[in-house]
């Protein structure tokens, strides 16, 4: 079993590697070129876009409940404890590289969300079903006429095995273990209720989950927010030095014990990827559901999921680490963290240490809240990939199992969960990326007719080519 584990983890950092950071990042710059940094210029319009009512429009979601559905998988541990780990391991530079992931993801969001639009396809009980898996397969035979069938398969697995581990399991034993902690329920207690809570809401489908989701998901944002906010300001003098450490690490190369620049760009960006999923493909199989007939105006829709996550989430909880205290950088260079925490525990120290008594609990709650929400979208994630491989009948018994499962997450030792997870999380990147690349050429050209018929910083002020057209 030792040995097994040893070969999950070599795997996980094999598939999480230079090689597959670069590729995520570069498809995410290009992107961004391509469509002339849509994620920015078109940011206001994403929020009017989202709340807007599409009377008629095919679809199972309102847009609003797409991004809180896709939200809802992302915004999540990576926020905690990935952001910890990736100062632990790469230094307070990591921070920055964080913030350049979260800046060209936005691209990756708003192509993908696009995508899955276009290439959607109805089922046997008229709910609608897309991402990956369907604009690999229908796209790459549309623009190319090559059959591409095995490349959206192999993501719709990659997929399913993922949403057991990084979806469920792992987001479940994070629920008891800091229930546990902070209150001390002990974890069977804790997975049971977290199963009959999640079987009540995905018995529903995805109609239900976007119901929750779209309350749960900003509740939990802001109320995680203004706890940094609050955490931040309570030692303000210390936030121009946290700044001027995290921009002096990022290009100086001196992570922990001195480490090379590009163990800060590394851990920076692998985390920041982690957090925001832009390039992994989860994301779009949500936005495939919405009321939405627009697939450009859904990309921009999806678009500022990976500045929310990454650039205000993520950057709460850097910012909380940094100004505490805890976290310092000595007259050699190299980093020093007081007690050696790390993970959730140093988030949560950190909290404390600026917010005594009341801080302690921010973290807990917070992890509760992300990691419950994990559950559902990755649940809805995970069912239309298997859907995709096997049929509607095959998602009856996927239920069944995703209720087991959060129990069994809960109370079990999940270290090598943990592991073989992360490898088929990251495996999802590989037809993904290349499905986003072959179809960028009608990415842009879908761009550039919204932008001539639409007008840059409006919203639906003129009539838009057809996405039959655009598509041509």
């Amino acid at each position: 079993m030792e040995a097994f584990q040893q070969f999950v983890g070599k795997a996980a950092d094999v598939v999480w590697g230079p090689i597959t950071i670069i590729l995520l990042v570069g498809t995410g710059l290009y992107l961004s070129l391509g469509t002339r940094f849509i994620q920015f210029r078109e940011m206001k319009n994403s929020i009017k876009l989202m709340f807007q009512e599409n009377e008629g429009a095919e679809g199972d979601i309102t847009p609003f409940q797409a991004l809180s559905t896709s939200m809802a998988a992302t915004v999540g541990t990576g926020n905690i404890v990935g952001v910890s780990s990736a100062i632990v391991s790469g230094g307070p530079g990591a921070v920055f590289w964080m913030w350049v992931s979260g800046a060209v993801g936005g691209a990756t969001k708003y192509a993908e969300a696009l995508l899955a639009v276009k290439y959607r396809e109805t089922n046997e009980k008229g709910e609608k079903i897309g991402g990956p898996m369907n604009y690999i397969s229908k796209g790459i035979k549309e623009q190319y006429d090559k059959n591409a069938d095995w490349l959206g398969f192999a993501f719709a697995l990659f997929a399913v095995i993922a949403s057991f581990g990084i979806g469920n399991m792992t987001q479940a034993n994070s629920i008891s273990e800091s229930v546990e902690v902070a209150f001390g329920i002990k974890p069977a207690i804790t997975g049971a209720i977290l199963a009959f809570l999640v079987g009540a809401v995905i018995i529903g489908g995805i109609k239900s989950i976007g119901k929750v989701t779209e309350k749960v998901v900003p509740a939990m944002a802001l109320f995680y927010i203004l706890g940094g906010l609050i955490a931040i300001l309570a030692n303000a003098s210390a936030i121009p030095g946290t700044f001027k450490m995290i921009f002096a690490n990022a290009f100086s190369g001196r992570a922990v014990g001195g480490g090379l620049l590009g163990t800060v760009i590394r851990f920076g960006i692998a985390r920041g990827v982690f957090s925001n999923e832009a390039g992994l493909g989860s994301s779009p199989i949500a936005h495939a559901a919405s009321k939405n007939d627009d697939p450009v105006a859904e990309g921009i829709i999806a678009s500022i999921a990976a500045f929310i996550d990454t650039i205000i989430v993520c950057t709460m909880t850097a910012l909380v680490i940094l100004t505490s205290g805890l976290v310092k950088v000595n007259e050699a260079g190299a980093m020093v963290i007081e007690n050696n925490l790390e993970g959730a525990s140093l988030t949560t120290t950190a909290f404390g240490t600026l917010l005594p008594n009341f801080g302690t609990y921010i973290i807990p709650l917070g992890l509760v809240l992300f990691a419950f929400s994990t559950i559902l979208g990755w649940y809805y994630y995970g069912s239309k990939s298997l859907e995709y491989i096997a049929g509607l009948n095959a998602v009856k018994y996927y239920n069944w199992i995703w209720v087991v499962l959060s129990f069994v997450g809960a109370v079990a030792s999940l270290d090598i969960v943990w592991g073989i997870s992360d490898v088929f999380n990251g495996l999802m990147a590989v037809p993904n990326l290349i499905g986003l690349l072959a179809l960028s050429p009608l990415v842009f050209q879908m761009t550039r007719e919204y932008d001539g018929n639409v007008g840059l910083g409006e919203v639906g002020t003129k009539k838009r080519l057809s996405t039959s057209r655009a598509g041509k």
